[in-house]
């Protein structure tokens, strides 16, 4: 089974990874800034992880010799940093290159397939920007690589009516994106 490193594996969908890998039977560790750890809710959770058998490692994307530490540690490198910090991901590419031992990278990617998609407005446009970005340096560095493109969650943005940040529906005024006029999919 190959160690597996997920770093944000506290937020939306870091948690879910980082538990199906400890169901899969493979080596979990979890990259966790200390100042998490004191979080209130965030620390209970790491209490959880660690009551399941992951290693936690305490680090930060700001301090390159954490990183390299964690990452000496394991095969494969899921990243599921929430949308702010995409383009910190350069800095765990360059740990992972520097480390030299990774077998697989998974950026946090989860979403819809950035090089695939057209006609995009914003905020989604600034957001794929920075991950194309990304994608692009993982592929200059001869990364091996996993981009995994599942579309919209829907239990994400459904309850807000896709309004970025709103902790409920909103009741006065909705923003609708680009003109109003883009198509839509629905498949069932």
């Amino acid at each position: 089974m190959a160690a597996t490193l997920i770093i944000g594996g506290t937020g939306y969908i870091g948690k879910k990874i980082l538990e199906a890998s400890v169901k899969a039977g493979h080596p979990t560790f979890a990259l966790v800034r200390e100042s998490t750890a004191s979080d209130p809710v965030k620390g209970k959770l790491i209490e959880i992880f660690k009551n399941l058998g992951v290693n936690v490692l305490y680090g930060d994307l700001q301090d390159h010799e954490s990183l390299i530490k964690a990452i000496k540690q394991v095969d494969v490198v899921i990243s599921t940093v929430s949308r702010g910090q995409i383009p910190e991901q350069a800095k765990i590419i360059a740990a992972v290159k520097e480390a030299g031992n990774v077998k697989r990278f998974l950026p946090s990617e989860f979403g819809n397939d950035v090089d695939r998609s057209q006609n995009v407005v914003e905020p989604a446009k600034s957001a794929y920007a920075d991950k194309i970005k990304i994608r692009r340096a993982i592929e200059a560095e001869g990364i091996q690589y996993t981009y995994v493109s599942c579309n919209c969650f829907a239990g994400y943005f459904l309850p807000t009516l896709a309004q970025i940040g709103a902790p409920a529906p909103p009741r006065e005024k909705v923003t609708i994106f680009g003109d109003g006029n883009a198509g839509g999919i629905i498949k069932f």
